[in-house]
């Protein structure tokens, strides 16, 4: 009988605890991504340059590169800086940006990435995609899964809570994203990747279900696994079809039609999940999930994060057009302008003030 598998795309090396920073050399070493010691590391001007000064004398052999922002010019420019330094591998030590721009150059150069998140704003730390602002908004770019994760507890505490917050609606945001993913199959006739729906939905059911909150450790290793689950489970099915439904769709729309406006990722992701989830008919769901998402301080409605509900609305509506071919419940429903105030009415009753 022949024995049929696959190879998963995913990091050798997952390591999340309090203090995890102070052994990264040991670890690079040990799991021979890199012997020599020769690395790049990309950092930003803020929570990334204030870790150099910790970090340097424990990797003699790094050259420091500074990055100015998450543009796809920044990320070319490292990459163009990078390309005769022999190096064994780069680091991206920062916030989601940094790494972003750290993926795509180090896939330019044909280098492994070890990620060394700073936040847990958004799961796009583990992921196979790289995205950046350019010249028409902002891109999505297709790279290598990075070959080890690194986060520390200790540094994720540091960091402003809104990103924590923002962490969580993105994790959340899996359960309707796999929910969409299955409305697709069964209407569209879409191939699910069962594997990645089971990883992406664990990791939000995790978070979602988790009776800690952004102060405790216990619930940030929750946090922090969940979101490195959801970028492996993103690897396996070979797009994001397993963390990004309507949920995201609303959240481009956000961006695109209030771009000095948009509030951060996962805020409005979690509160799109919480609506979407209520569109489905999944009352009592999306009203537990509003539950959790204000017990960790994250908005389940418009007003919170600095819109109308009007604007709100044109929101949902435009939201189809921001992932053209991608089959959710706002695809599903086709809602015209006032049938989308009614169940926004409906909604607002049900979830309570």
């Amino acid at each position: 009988m022949p024995l049929l598998t696959r190879l998963i795309p995913s990091p050798v090396v997952v390591d999340i605890r309090p203090g995890a920073l102070d052994d990264l050399a040991g670890v690079l070493a040990d799991e021979r991504i890199s012997h020599s010691g020769k690395l790049a590391v990309a950092v930003s001007n803020g929570s990334g340059a204030r870790l150099r000064d910790r970090l340097a004398p424990a990797l003699p052999g790094a050259t420091w590169y500074e990055v100015g922002g998450g543009t796809l010019d920044d990320a070319i420019r490292l990459a163009g800086e990078m390309k005769a330094g022999h190096y064994d591998a780069v680091v991206g030590l920062g916030g989601g940006k940094i790494i972003d721009c750290a993926k795509f150059a180090a896939a330019r150069v044909g280098l492994p990435l070890v990620a060394v998140p700073t936040n847990l704003a958004h799961d796009g730390l583990c992921s196979p995609v790289a995205t950046l602002d350019n010249d028409a908004g902002r891109g999505s770019y297709g790279v290598p899964n990075p070959i080890a994760a690194v986060i520390d507890l200790d540094v994720i505490r540091e960091a402003p809570v809104r990103f924590v917050r923002a962490g969580i609606g993105d994790a959340i945001s899996n359960i309707n994203a796999i929910a969409d993913w299955e409305l697709a199959s069964r209407v569209q006739g879409e191939k699910i990747d069962g594997l990645a729906a089971a990883m992406a939905r664990q990791a939000g059911e995790a978070v979602l279900r988790h009776p800690g909150g952004v102060g405790d450790n216990a619930f940030l290793q929750v946090l922090a696994e969940a979101l490195v689950l959801t970028g492996v489970a993103m690897s396996i099915s070979g797009d994001s079809r397993p963390a990004s439904g309507s949920c995201h769709e609303i959240n481009h729309a956000f961006d695109l039609l209030y771009p000095k406006r948009a509030a951060a990722h996962g805020e409005q992701c979690g509160l799109g999940a919480a609506f979407a989830m209520y569109l489905r008919g999944a009352h009592e769901e999306s009203a537990y999930m509003a539950e959790v998402l204000r017990r960790h301080g994250l908005p389940v409605l418009p007003e919170e994060i600095g819109f109308t509900s009007a604007e709100f609305v044109r929101a949902v509506e435009f939201a189809p057009q921001t992932r053209p071919g991608r089959y959710t419940i706002l695809e599903h429903l086709d809602l015209k302008t006032d049938q989308i105030k009614d169940i926004y009415t409906d909604y607002v009753k049900a979830i309570g003030s």
